[in-house]
This record gives C-alpha cells, structure tokens and sequence, in this order.
C-alpha cells in the first residue's frame, strides 16, 4: 500500500497544501518551508498512536495560531490521504469504506468504475481524514480520524480507529536524530515499536519498582548522613503527627513507569577489559558511530520484517551519518517498505533516487506545493548517472542557483568569492556563505534551458554568461532573475583583458619557475611586451581549462587585480541575496511554520 494523495488545510505554516507522492519519495525544500509539517500531517491521520497522546493538537498547530477566525467562529485542521496499492486482507477490511482512484488523472472517481474503464488505471482507494478543533466546552482542543466514504445521510462519518491504522502500516521515524532513544524502551523508540509489534507484554514494571524501593544506601551510621535524617525526622515530630513524617531514609530513584521506560536503556561490550578481568560493559549510545549505524540499520530491518506491507516516513537520515551509511539506511528501508518518504538536505540522499522521484516543495503565502525534479532538460539519464548527479542534487537543495556558460566560469566564481572574503572580510562574503549551488551548463546554448527549468520548480536562477547574440541574450533574460553578461567573447578573453598586467607577469612568472608551462607555447620572460604576455597566457588557459588555472590565477589576485566584471558581479549578487534574506524576515508569511 502507499499514500498517493495528501490534502492539508490549516495546519501549522499550511494555509492549504496538496501532494502527490510516489512510491519512493524525497521532499527538498527551504529551512522551515514545510517538510517537516508535511510527515506530522501524515502520523495524525495515519499514527496508530498519535490520538493517544494527552494533547493530539494545539494552538500552535492551526495556521498562523488562528483557531478563531475574526468573526470567532472555528477554525478546523482538516487532513486527508488517499491510500492505494491495498492488499487483499486490506480490501476485505476495509470493504465498506473502499472508493476508486485514477493512477492516469491522479483523482478519485465519482462512482465504481464502468465495465470500459482500463483497470490499469483505476484502483481501489481508502480515503481517510483528520479534524482538529477547539471545543469551547472543555476548554480544550480535540482531534479525531474519520473514513471519508461513504457519507451518512446526517453528514456523520465512520470513525478510522486504531485497529485500523494498525492495519495501514505508518511508520514515522525521528529515531536517528537521537540514537539513545533507539534501544530504549521509551514510547515511540525503534525498540518499543518491535515490542509492540511482536505483541509481547511486559509486566515487569512494578517488580522492578519493588526491587528498587528496598535497595538501601548511606544507612551505615559511620557516614553521618542517618543521624541527620533522625534530627529531621525529629524536628519534623514536634510539628506534626509521627505517621506523617516517619522514618525518612533514601532511595535510588522515584521513577515512574514513564520515566523507567526513558531511563532503561541497553548495555553493550566495548572490548575494554576491567582490572576484575571483566569487559567493561557502556550504554548503547556510547558504542561507536558505526556500531550505531549499524544497529539502527537492524532494528529498522525487523521493523519492516515485523510490518510486511509498511510506510515509512522519515526525517533527515544523514543526521550525524556518514555518506556510505546514509545510502544503506535509503535502501535499506526502500527494499523493505511499500513506502517510503523522507526529508533530507542531502545530496548523498537524493542520488539514490530518480529525479522523478524528488518532489520540490515550494510555500507562498500558506499555500504549499510539490513538483517532481524530472531529469534536467538536455541532460540525458546516462549523462546525469555519470556526471551530472552531484551538482544537480546539491541545486535542489538550495534556494538559488548560479548557471554559469562554461567550466572557466563554474571553477572561478567560487574561487574569486573566497578570495575577496579572505581579503575584505566585513565587504565580501562566499558564495556558500550565500546558500548559492553552482551548475555548469557546458555551453551558452544551455544557459536559457537550464535557467528556465531551476525557475519553474521555485529556484531564484542567476547566470554569468560571455558576450551574446541579440537573440541569444533575449533567451537568456526572459529564463532567469538575474543575468549578467560580460562584454568579452570568451571567459580566457575578460581574465586577460580585464586584469592588472602586474598580475598576469605575476602569474606567468610562478608557473614557468614551477616548470608548468606547456614547452610548445612560446615562453613568458621579464622582456615580453604585455601584448605577447596576454596572447601566452590566452592560450595557456584555453588549453588548461580542465585543470582549473584560471581559479589558480585568481586565487593570488588582489581586489584591484581581478576582472571588474568579476568583483561587480560578485557584490551584485550578494545585494541580492541580502535584500531578499531582509525583506523575508519582515515577512511573516516566510517564517510562519514553528515546526516545519
């Protein structure tokens, strides 16, 4: 089984949202953009335990705070989900509640299909649904799941229970962020949900509580501390009656049942031998990070084993996890689930996955939105497989893009930016600083497409680009915010021409002593004229573009060295990112999801 659909209204930054997700999916998106709200909408509808809670919602759940509107009437959450892919058992369950979902037009059919209907396309569906609101009576706020078909004639609904959920298989997973809560058996641990799952009972709470109540200490006479405890008890005896304040002694702890679940946690051999010849044994969480990984990697394998047809959800799996293992955890629950949905900012992640598979998830003024990645126009899958894959990841996973014409371009803006940081610290700042991606369009012919494709699923889209025709610049300005051109034929031209002639002697000069200039290009000495240094050096960086020496010739330039082109285009750029970054923060609208 798998979600198809998910509605959201009202809740938390979600003025309105609607999703289609895939069977493997990864939402990207902005810090605070909505990701998060997006996995907690799914557990209120689908969490076997979520209702349970003493407080399903809160104030801070309605959008913008607002469960009253201005006229005090309430406001309700409203979320609902479409499930598909259902087994038999799941239908048979679920048989009086079933509608009829069109995989081709992504829409719930008004009726059962007629007998023409291409059963490929039409699908048994299970539409179910939360409502919160506030209910003035109690002073509180309450929050129940409902079957949205069929509808009573007094406008009633079946209530989705927990048996139910239970049979759906949602899984949220928060557990990697804290791997001490993964072999603890507190609510909701990677721990407490195989116990659950297998069904099995413990009740061995109020044996241990007993055993912990009759553990002694500091009772021996010679410590002083029994003596000051008498004076108490004593003291106390003159104020009250002796059965209220009798025999005060210490324990080892007050834990509850809920407390004790937090505090137990499991005990692993770290190799370190004892001076008793006992290996020292230490809580799970201080094993190392590859025991850790590997362990979590476990409990997530029985989980799956235990649940067969299962929905993962889960948040950030690289959260202190290297590469290599953040790709087992994405396979490993991938091979395993029906489902699986995760938020991640890392582009580790989104390379296990087909582009179609990112869902890009933009928010404007409450209102969210998914779009598929789709493969980058002009890129085959081959090209993307081989070449393409990091750069185009680590682009989804920022808010602004800089496409540049060519590899000059792509290795020395970076470069320049940290330079001049390095050098005017409080004037300049890096382009990471800036939270910018970089993606080398290989060709100006692919400036427009690449810009107008990042701009379509809600990148703000900046290009540096040589010198173009009329036409080919009109391209380029209707595709992307903010173009900049510079008025030389090619990237080799504007360094030359557009440099300190001191710097460029400079430049040539360390090159030849470190025996790196090319022996068929005619040599560089203090008597070259500057127009026989510009014309070697052309030809050096056309013919080394591959080995990045135009970054390395900016590297050791001063601010008045460098192209102007290059120090402009660079302060333009970061007036535009600091202009927005302060017209977001007067705008509520940017920042109005506390947990998303």
């Amino acid at each position: 089984m798998r979600i198809s659909r998910l509605l959201i209204r009202n809740f938390r930054g979600i003025k309105e949202g609607e999703l289609l997700l895939s069977p493997k999916t990864v939402l990207v998106g902005d810090n605070n953009i909505g990701k998060s709200s997006v996995l907690e909408a799914i557990d209120l509808v689908l969490g076997p335990d979520r209702l349970s809670r003493p407080s399903v919602i809160n104030e801070h759940d309605f959008y913008a705070g607002e469960y009253l509107d201005n006229e005090s009437k309430l406001v309700e959450i409203n979320i609902e989900v479409v499930v598909v892919d259902l087994t038999e058992d799941q239908q048979r369950h679920f048989r009086n509640h079933l509608e009829w979902w069109h995989n081709e037009n992504q829409t719930i059919l008004d009726g059962p299909p007629p007998e023409s209907t291409d059963e490929e396309k039409v699908v048994p569906a299970l539409r179910v649904s939360f409502t919160g609101r506030y209910d003035e009576d109690e002073d509180d706020f309450i929050g129940k799941t409902y079957f949205e078909s069929p509808m009573k004639d007094d406008g009633s609904r079946d209530i989705f229970g927990t048996k139910d959920k239970r049979l759906c298989g949602f899984l949220l997973l928060r557990t990697l962020r804290t791997g001490s809560r993964a072999l603890s058996l507190e609510r909701g641990s990677l721990l407490d949900i195989i116990v659950r799952l297998k069904e099995i009972n413990l009740p061995m709470w109020e044996e241990v509580l007993i055993k912990l109540r009759k553990i002694t200490v500091v009772d021996d006479p010679a410590l002083g501390v029994t003596e000051i405890l008498t004076s108490v008890q004593e003291g106390l005896r003159a104020l009250v009656p002796s059965e209220w304040a009798d025999k005060p002694h210490f324990r080892v702890s007050d834990l509850t049942r809920s407390s004790m679940r937090k505090a137990l946690t499991v005990f692993m051999g770290t190799g370190a031998i004892r001076s008793d010849g006992e290996e020292y044994a230490a809580p799970f969480q201080f094993q190392g990070t590859g025991t850790i990984n590997t362990l979590v990697l476990t409990l997530l394998s029985m989980i799956a084993e235990l649940k067969q047809n299962v929905i993962f959800a889960m948040e950030e799996p690289e959260i202190a996890i290297p590469p290599h293992t953040q790709k087992r955890i994405i396979h490993s629950i991938i091979a395993k689930s029906a489902q699986a949905i995760f938020t991640s900012h890392s582009p580790y992640v989104l390379e296990e996955l087909d582009p179609s598979e990112i869902l890009v998830i933009t928010r404007q003024h409450g209102i969210l939105s998914g779009k598929p990645a789709q493969y980058p126009p002009s890129v085959k899958p081959k090209a993307y497989r081989d070449e393409f894959r990091r750069r185009f990841c680590e682009a989804l996973l920022t808010r602004t893009i800089l496409i540049t014409e060519g590899r000059t371009e792509y290795d020395s803006f970076p470069v320049a930016a940290r330079r001049l940081q390095q050098l005017f610290p409080f004037k300049y700042r890096t382009l990471e600083e800036l939270g910018i991606a970089i993606v080398n369009a290989e060709g100006e012919s692919k400036v427009a497409t690449l810009g107008a494709y990042f701009r379509s699923i809600g990148k703000t889209t900046l290009a540096v680009f040589d010198k173009q025709a009329d036409e080919s610049k009109k391209l380029i300005d209707l595709a992307v915010d903010h173009p900049f051109e510079a008025q030389e034929k090619g990237f080799e031209d504007l360094i030359v021409n557009g440099s300190d002639i001191a710097a460029l002697r400079r430049y040539a000069k360390s090159v030849t002593e470190a025996g790196e200039w090319p022996t068929h290009l005619s040599k560089v000495t203090d008597s070259s004229t500057d127009e026989e240094l510009k014309k070697s050096l052309r030809e050096f960086f056309k013919q080394s573009k591959a080995a990045g020496v135009t970054s390395d010739f900016i590297n050791q330039c001063e601010e008045s060295e460098m192209p102007s082109f290059i120090t402009d285009t660079l302060q333009a750029i970061q007036a535009i990112i600091e202009t927005r970054a302060g017209k977001s923060g007067e705008n509520e609208e940017d920042n109005d999801d506390l947990l998303g």
